[in-house]
């Protein structure tokens, strides 16, 4: 783990051309991370960063290949779609060596992705770990917030994030990186956990629909008491 602060801590957003990986990536361009949007395609990531930066009116962020972003980063964040977790991790066994795997990925399983859906390994996070070995440590964390909520950058998320992880000090580190994007980071125990995180998510996409609401989530009551 680094003892970097965030003017110093390179993260790569895999999948940051999506909407929740941009909202995160802008939050933490903006609280003084540097911060690499991955894609499958360099040429997108390029022209996605480029965008981003137009919207914030500064040019904080720069575009890879997943790869390469993988590669140069500190601490990695994968937030890409169930159908494309397997593939986008499978050649990162290498670059994610020695660093920390922030998994947003939620098992959904079209069409039907208001109801739970456990894949063979569980919990996305505990096949993310499976696939990169022990050379990596994954941790679980951001599965239950809203992308509407993340794209309000000048306003807080009303949403605490669940941190499942087996290693302390990488869970630290994202709680961590919880407050810098505006919403409470909870440690919500090991990384096996992740299998009641993921499984939230379609809950809240049906009470979403049910209740004619955009960006439902979550409150830990009572740690404020």
């Amino acid at each position: 783990m680094s003892d970097k602060n965030e003017s110093q801590t390179t993260l790569a957003i895999l999948g940051g051309t999506g909407k929740e990986g941009a909202g995160l990536a802008m939050r933490w361009a903006r609280s003084g991370y540097r911060v690499i949007i991955g894609s499958r395609s360099p040429e997108k990531a390029l022209k996605r960063s480029a965008e981003m930066n137009a919207e914030m009116g500064r040019d904080l962020l720069s575009g890879m290949s997943n790869a390469a972003a993988a590669a140069a980063a500190d601490l990695i964040v994968l937030s890409v779609p169930y159908a494309a977790h397997k593939p986008t991790l499978a050649g990162l066994k290498e670059p994610c060596r020695g660093k920390v795997v922030v998994d947003l990925t939620v098992p959904l399983q079209p069409p039907e992705i208001m109801a739970v859906n456990l894949p063979a390994g569980g919990a996305a996070a505990l096949e993310a770990q499976a696939i990169l070995g022990e050379g990596a440590i994954v941790v679980a964390a951001f599965q239950n917030v809203s992308a509407v909520k993340l794209k309000q950058l000048d306003r807080p998320v009303d949403c605490d994030v669940l941190v499942c992880a087996d290693d302390a000090e990488a869970k630290a580190a994202v709680i961590a990186l919880a407050g810098a994007a505006g919403m409470r980071g909870i440690d919500a125990g090991p990384l096996k956990n992740a299998v009641a995180v993921e499984s939230l998510t379609p809950l809240l996409l049906h009470i979403n629909k049910n209740y004619q609401v955009k960006g439902a989530g979550i409150r830990i009551t009572g740690l404020d008491a």
